[in-house]
């Protein structure tokens, strides 16, 4: 966990270092974003009850605001948003509720766009990574057996496109850096089975 504190520590620094970098002449725009969010579930356990949920590539949605800070001709730049993030898991067990998690999630990318001669005004290609932080804003608890976890942090990496300098279409893969809810009192009542998220999200946006 010291590790993974330092690394953090580490991103926000080089954020806060690029940002005030960034000069006086630099694009700023805002924007509206929506899309779905493509969950699965990582257990660090394949005990029998992990397959109490259909965990893989289950449907969720996503939209909110997003801000953009781009230094003209090299075409790199900062963006960050805040979205709610609505993630499911099926159950395959009769009785038994869908496993549906809800967040406040803020996204904070570096962004590298490709200015191409001629086609730059009408399509820019562009590249992200950065990290993640998702704030739970559904109940804690499910059932007495399962645990989510109040804070889900995780790295993006991304890819999508812009067109005629004001919409934007990307998808980006999520990597959970920390357990997103737990199994509580196994058969042994010794340990516990954590799980992460991994995710696609793919979404579009109108930039002002």
């Amino acid at each position: 966990m010291k590790n993974l504190n330092r690394f953090f520590a580490a991103a926000i620094v080089a954020v806060a270092a690029i940002v005030a970098a960034v000069p006086a002449q630099a694009q700023f725009k805002f924007g509206l974003k929506a899309g779905a969010a493509i969950n699965s579930l990582k257990f660090s356990s394949t005990e029998e009850f992990t397959k109490s949920f259909d965990k893989d590539n289950r449907a969720g949605f996503v939209g909110g605001a997003m801000i953009e800070f781009t230094v003209p001709l090299i075409g790199i730049g900062l963006d960050a948003s805040v979205l709610y993030v609505h993630r499911e898991a099926k159950s395959v067990v009769a009785n038994q509720p869908n496993l549906t998690r809800d967040y406040i999630d803020i996204p904070v990318n570096l962004k590298y766009k490709l200015c191409i001669p001629v086609i730059s005004n009408v399509l820019k290609p562009f590249v992200t990574t950065g990290p993640s932080f998702a704030f739970l804003t559904s109940k804690k608890e499910i059932e007495a057996a399962f645990k989510n976890k109040s804070v889900d942090i995780a790295w993006n990496f991304g890819f999508g496109v812009e067109l005629l300098s004001h919409v934007q279409v990307a998808a980006s893969y999520g990597l959970g850096l920390t357990n997103t809810l737990e199994k509580i009192g196994t058969v042994d009542n010794k340990a516990t089975i954590e799980g992460k998220n991994r995710y696609w999200t793919v979404t579009a946006a109108y930039l002002f």
